[in-house]
């Protein structure tokens, strides 16, 4: 890479933190200050910064339309795959990725276990809103009001004796995934079968996956489920990540 096209990327990383006088970019690139300028006024010509009110420099508009365009091309199941098949190497078991489409959560994606114990599911099958980990962590990203009105239109029909039963304990479930980050279906769907999802994130922050294990309660008890969603929330993180999503905590680094 030319060292003018280097340095002109380390000022739009600069000005991407905070708007910046010409002063302060020349501090903080250690760079002559007329060799600053002349390269602002390129990357200003081309719509890469812009000057404020108080003339510091920030981030133009090109920069969002390119951000946009990029993020159009790159589908959630293309994205996720590399992660998928990672996290599925690493535990072994199934792992699944679901979305929203309309109303229902749909499987998107599906990598098998290498055990010989198989799950039901398969890529464009529904999934339970009230008994599946990867529903409730889609749903409780939704606004409270329309969380209340799913869980009071649903049909909490039984599929085992641990199936949530009533919009008050469905609500308070949601409440609990959204405060721990994680979802953890307690053979809710099928009495042989608990998992755990995660959620993944787009470049506004919305929720637009879950990742998710499924295992054979006979494969893995509660407490060695649970211990995989260190796994499962890093492979959403990265997802995440590579969909455009900012954390605050990477924020503060």
């Amino acid at each position: 890479m030319s060292e003018t096209l280097k340095r002109a990327l380390g000022l739009l990383d600069f000005v991407a933190i905070e708007p910046k006088s010409l002063d302060e970019l020349s501090a903080d690139s250690r760079v002559h200050k007329t060799t600053i300028m002349r390269q602002l006024h390129t990357l200003e010509e081309c719509r890469f910064v812009v000057r404020n009110d108080q003339g510091k420099y920030q981030l133009g508009s090109k920069l969002f339309e390119l951000s946009s365009l990029a993020l159009e091309q790159r589908n959630v199941v293309h994205v996720a795959r590399p992660h998928l098949t990672a996290l599925n190497r690493s535990t072994g078991h199934t792992v699944h990725l679901a979305a929203f489409e309309g109303p229902e959560v749909v499987y998107i994606d599906k990598l098998e276990s290498r055990h010989t114990v198989r799950m039901y599911s398969r890529i464009g099958l529904t999934a339970s809103l009230h008994a599946t980990a990867v529903a409730k962590v889609l749903l409780c990203d939704l606004p409270v009001e329309r969380q209340e009105h799913i869980a009071r239109s649903l049909n909490y029909h039984r599929f085992t004796q641990n199936t949530l039963g009533n919009a008050e304990d469905f609500l308070t479930a949601l409440d609990t995934v959204r405060r721990q980050g994680f979802a953890y279906d307690d053979r809710e769907h099928e009495e042989f079968v608990h998992c755990v999802a995660a959620p993944i994130r787009d470049a506004t922050g919305h929720v637009v996956a879950a990742v998710s294990c499924s295992v054979p309660v006979v494969l893995l008890d509660k407490q060695e489920l649970l211990a995989l969603v260190p796994d499962i929330k890093s492979a959403a993180e990265a997802i995440s990540s590579d969909l455009g999503y900012v954390s605050i905590e990477r924020n503060t680094l």
